[in-house]
C-alpha cells in the first residue's frame, strides 16, 4: 500500500530517532523545542540524561576599566562546543567585577558587597561591606556563607583579618584571622583557594603551602603541603566533583615544560595521585612566556579549564572521564576584547536555569561562531 505524501511529510517523529536528533541540537536551541508538545519535551529530556548530558559552564565578563558599568556577559557550552553573548538588561554593576572562587564573582567598595551565585551569574545578592577594608582578598562561597579573608588595605590593623557573611541572617561575622605564614600573601593574586564541604583550603600557589578554616568549628588547620613534587613552581587547587584537587605547572619562570593534575587522596598530607597532563602540542600554544600569576584555573564539575592571561585567545579544556582518564582540548576564547578587563568563572547549570534566563525579558542569548 502506498503512503500518500501529504501523510508520510506529516507523520511525527518518535522515541529514540528524536532523542538521538536532540543530542546534536545545542543546548540553547532545545529551550523552545521544550515547549513543543509533551513528548518532545520528554525527548528532550531523555537525550539529555541517557545520550549527551548538560555539561557545566565557562561563564566569561569582559568589562572596561575606565567605565565599570560596561560589561560584557560571555559562556561557553562544552556539551555544544559552542560559545553565547548573553545580553543583559538589568542594572549594570558600577564597580569592577572579580573571582576568587571558581563559582563565584563579586564586587567589593566600602559602601557594599554584591555577589553572585547562581549558575549563569545574573542575579546578584547585595550586603553591607565587610568592617575590614581590603583590596583583593580570598573570596569563597561555603554552603549559604561567603567568607572573605586577607587583601587588607596597608592601612587596616590586620592584614590576616578574616570575615564571614551569612547569606539568610544578613550579618557579617568576624572569624580567626589566617596563620601567621601567609602574611606575605594574603592577597587573591598569590592564593588559590577551594572548597570541600563546610571547609575552605587555602593554598599559597609558589610554595603550595595550605590552611584549612572550619567555618562551622570557626578553625584553621595546618600547614599541609600541596605542592605535588619540586619541579612545580605554580599551583592551583579547585574540586572536580568532590574530590580535591592540584593542578601544577612544571618548569621553571618563562620555560613551562608541562602542567599536570593531580587528585588529592585521603586527608590533606596524606599523599596525591597523577590523573593526567596537558599534551605538548596545547602547552606550546597556551603556556609560552608564562609567569607567576598568569596561570589560571577554573573547576566546574568535571571539568577544568586551564588559561593563561598572556595570552588571552586561548584556552585549554580538561574533563575528567570516570575520575582517572583526561580529555583535553583547545579552545579559541570568543569572549576576548583587547582593551577590557576579563574575569572568569564556572557556572554549573540545569535545563531549568537555562530556560528561566532564556524565557526572561532581561536576557538575550546570540550564539557566536569563533
Amino acid at each position: 500500500m502506498t503512503v500518500p505524501m501529504a501523510a508520510a511529510e506529516e507523520a511525527p517523529i518518535h522515541g529514540d530517532i528524536l532523542e538521538a536528533i536532540f543530542s546534536h541540537v545545542p543546548l540553547i536551541h532545545l529551550v523552545p523545542v521544550y515547549h513543543v508538545s509533551n513528548s518532545w519535551k520528554r525527548a528532550v529530556s531523555s537525550s539529555l540524561a541517557h545520550l549527551r548530558p548538560i555539561k557545566p559552564w565557562l561563564i566569561v565578563l569582559t568589562q572596561s576599566p575606565r567605565a565599570s558599568h560596561v560589561t560584557t556577559l560571555h559562556a561557553y557550552d562544552p556539551r555544544s562546543h559552542v560559545w553565547l553573548e548573553i545580553k543583559d538588561c538589568t542594572r549594570p554593576q558600577a564597580s569592577p567585577v572579580r573571582s576568587s572562587h571558581s563559582t563565584l564573582l563579586y564586587t567589593l567598595t566600602p559602601a557594599e558587597f554584591t555577589f553572585s551565585l547562581d549558575a549563569l551569574h545574573l542575579h546578584w545578592h547585595h550586603a553591607p561591606p565587610p568592617r575590614v577594608w581590603r583590596t583583593d582578598p580570598v573570596v569563597a562561597r561555603v554552603g549559604s556563607r561567603v567568607v572573605v579573608a586577607g587583601g587588607a588595605c596597608e592601612f587596616e590593623d590586620d592584614p590576616l583579618a578574616v570575615e564571614m557573611y551569612d547569606a539568610e541572617s544578613r550579618v557579617w561575622e568576624t572569624c580567626p584571622s589566617m596563620p601567621a605564614l601567609l602574611k606575605g600573601s594574603t592577597a587573591s593574586l598569590w592564593l588559590s583557594v577551594a572548597v570541600t564541604g563546610e571547609v575552605m583550603h587555602v593554598t599559597e600557589k609558589h610554595s603550595g603551602v595550605t590552611y584549612s578554616f572550619d567555618t562551622v568549628m570557626k578553625k584553621w588547620k595546618g600547614p599541609f603541603d600541596l605542592r605535588p613534587d619540586e619541579s612545580v613552581f605554580h599551583c592551583v587547587t579547585g574540586i572536580l566533583g568532590e574530590r580535591l584537587m592540584v593542578a601544577g605547572v612544571v618548569g621553571e619562570f618563562g620555560n613551562v615544560r608541562g602542567v599536570k593534575l593531580w587528585e588529592v587522596r585521603g586527608g590533606l598530607g596524606s599523599g596525591m595521585v597523577e590523573v593526567g597532563e596537558m599534551p605538548k602540542e596545547m602547552i606550546r600554544k597556551v603556556m609560552d612566556g608564562s609567569e607567576l600569576g598568569s596561570v589560571e584555573v577554573t573547576w566546574i564539575g568535571n571539568f577544568a579549564y586551564v588559561r593563561n592571561t598572556s595570552v588571552a585567545e586561548e584556552l585549554v579544556v580538561c574533563e575528567v572521564l570516570n575520575g582517572v582518564g583526561c580529555e583535553w582540548r583547545s579552545v579559541k576564547n570568543a569572549a576576548v576584547n583587547h582593551g577590557t578587563r576579563m574575569v572568569v568563572c564556572g557556572g554549573n547549570l540545569c535545563m531549568e536555569d537555562l530556560q528561566r534566563a532564556a524565557m526572561s525579558e532581561n536576557w538575550t542569548f546570540y550564539m557566536k561562531h569563533v
